[in-house]
């Protein structure tokens, strides 16, 4: 397949996510991001020994919390699927996205969708996606987000697909994508970082 090919089918499929007119209807179980306070979310969720946990559908690292994580179903033998997910870094110091791996694809990339003379471009990230502090960054369709390229059968609406973040400060933390039906959104709302 050439690169052409895949990046227009990568696009598409991200972008298929965005519903009409660009706008998503919220999941009524997730939160937006930017609602959350460090009260909300101590650190002591974090054991002596650095280990991290994850509560409910919030994940902590550090002075990072990770919630929202999810990605849409996908058909059989599709080249790619999205991942998504909200990073609030509560800490005094800047962080960054560096690398995600899941044993659900082949590689996974961090990726950006820039909108240039009326053109939505996506590339990959190399250098990580900076993670402000005192600042929430959202990863959703038609922004920032995740490329799993080569993903198996685990992207069914229902099912859920593991993956480890690392960061450049707070280190890895794995968490859980809870795979969703196309007509499943985001949550509406969040300022994002761009």
């Amino acid at each position: 397949m050439n690169t052409t090919i895949f990046r227009a089918a990568a696009l598409a499929l991200l972008l298929a996510g965005c519903g009409q007119h660009g706008q998503q209807a919220p999941h009524p179980e997730d939160q937006a991001p930017d609602r959350a306070t460090p009260a909300d979310h101590p650190q002591a969720a974090r054991d002596g020994h650095g280990q991290h946990e994850g509560r409910g559908r919030h994940w902590l690292a550090g002075d990072l919390e990770v919630s929202a994580a999810w990605s849409p179903a996908i058909p059989p033998a599709a080249p790619v699927a999205g991942g998504y997910l909200a990073i609030r870094n509560h800490g005094g110091e800047d962080d960054r996205l560096v690398e995600v791996r899941s044993d659900a694809a082949q590689r996974v990339e961090i990726h950006e969708v820039r909108h240039e003379d009326g053109m939505a471009r996506m590339r990959p990230l190399p250098d990580g996606l900076p993670l402000p502090a005192g600042e929430a960054v959202e990863l959703r369709p038609g922004g920032y987000h995740l490329m799993f390229i080569g993903p198996g059968d685990g992207f069914v609406a229902g099912r859920s697909v593991s993956a480890t973040l690392v960061f450049e400060r707070a280190g890895e933390l794995a968490v859980e994508f809870e795979v969703r039906a196309i007509a499943a959104q985001s949550p509406a709302g969040g300022h994002e970082h761009h």
